[in-house]
């Protein structure tokens, strides 16, 4: 049974689960609820805590932050806590302590020490309802805000508002395609909404991160749960994988080039090394041979006999390939593409898996409809006086003497 531990000064309204609290436990086991969550594999470690005062603290969707913990509290993975901002605090969740968050620190280019502001305690019960309050308002807040910016004539779109932990202040984020000059836009949503405006631009692929969602193969996507560089994606990555440049399945949910496109690329571009050129012709004595296809990580290529159709295709190794190149270089013809010497006869076995004649259903309708017709033709005369009385449904002149008394 799990015990359960009340923070002091909370009033009930923040508890700490001492094993698993919706995936964010201390040691770091649990289901991932949170997007970028970092596995801490140095929970367990004796003194992981002791070694810096640097925790790591996420607020809504993928926006994080790096505090010191000066006034040494007790943290764990999963703590509400209120932080220093500018102006006034900030509610955020504990996602990590610890040695890694000195690596999590130099990965986000953190140089400056002011950068890194403070933990000023636990969440009470007066943060979080000043908290509940301001995330009641983002969402109405973004509707307004959109319409202001389209009365102004601004070419961009708000895709995000997230108030701070005590309402004091705004982050607007949006996309645009060209600058923007938002500053008459800055004045009219302060005076709507009577807080402090931030505007932070952002791309498609950050927008796909905050929103999150499924990717087609099935997954989460990538950026919403553990990428937070982007890197460009160009249809290159495509070509060296022969991959069909077809736009619609090439581009992710943020309709921007998959990114996941470069995760294998590298791979590729190296075992492609090892195949022949696509222009290179293979001669034997009975035809020459022309690139129809590869398969670059199996290296085995196929060719065919014409440059447009595929015809007597025949697949042979990387390894054959340039082989009969280097001897086509010699002026020498083998007999043909296979190291054997001998053409390669392929004979078709077609296997009926459905264990009999496919065709037998079709067969079947037709006789079914041959027999319909014949029996309704042969409804009345002499072929019916075989017929048994009661199938022939009160017909009085064909049945026995006895019904025509």
């Amino acid at each position: 049974m799990e015990e359960i531990k009340k923070k002091g000064g909370l009033g009930g309204v923040h508890q700490t689960m001492v094993g698993c609290d919706r995936g964010l436990c201390h040691q770091a086991v649990g289901r991932q609820d949170r997007q970028l969550n970092t596995y801490d594999w140095l929970a367990d470690v004796p003194g992981n805590t002791d070694t810096t005062d640097l925790v790591e603290v996420q607020f809504k969707h993928t926006r994080k932050g790096y505090y010191h913990n000066v006034n040494n509290l007790d943290l764990k993975k999963g703590d509400v806590v209120a932080v220093e901002a500018s102006p006034g605090h900030d509610i955020g969740v504990v996602t990590l302590t610890g040695r890694l968050v000195k690596l999590q620190v130099k990965k986000a280019n953190l140089k400056s020490e002011d950068d890194i502001k403070r933990v000023y305690r636990i969440a009470r019960e007066t943060d979080m309802q000043k908290f509940h309050e301001a995330k009641a308002r983002e969402h109405k807040t973004m509707i307004e805000s959109r319409v202001i910016a389209k009365g102004l004539g601004l070419n961009m779109k708000i895709g995000d508002v997230e108030y701070q932990g005590d309402g004091q202040k705004a982050i607007f984020y949006y996309i645009a395609d060209e600058r923007v000059d938002f500053r008459q836009l800055i004045k009219d949503l302060a005076a709507a909404f009577h807080v402090r405006i931030e505007m932070k631009q952002i791309g498609a692929r950050q927008e796909a991160g905050r929103i999150g969602g499924t990717g087609p193969c099935g997954r989460e996507l990538c950026c919403a749960t553990w990428m937070k560089n982007f890197s460009s994606v160009s249809t290159n990555a495509a070509r060296f994988q022969d991959i069909s440049l077809n736009p619609q399945k090439l581009a992710g949910m943020c309709a921007k080039l998959k990114c996941c496109l470069n995760y294998e690329v590298d791979n590729y571009i190296e075992a492609g090394k090892r195949l022949p050129g696509k222009d290179v012709m293979l001669q034997t004595q009975d035809a020459d041979y022309y690139h129809f296809k590869s398969d670059i990580l199996a290296g085995l290529v196929t060719y065919s006999t014409d440059k447009n159709i595929a015809a007597n295709l025949e697949v042979i190794t990387a390894e054959r390939a340039k082989q009969i190149i280097e001897m086509n270089r010699n002026g020498e013809k083998p007999l043909s593409l296979q190291e054997d010497g001998n053409k390669k006869t392929e004979t078709k076995q077609h296997v009926d898996l459905a264990g009999g004649d496919i065709n037998r259903f079709d067969k079947t309708k037709k006789k079914k409809k041959k027999k319909k017709p014949a029996n309704q033709r042969n409804g009345s005369g002499a072929g019916n006086q075989n017929n048994a009385g009661p199938q022939n449904n009160g017909d009085t002149k064909n049945n026995g003497g006895g019904n025509n008394k």
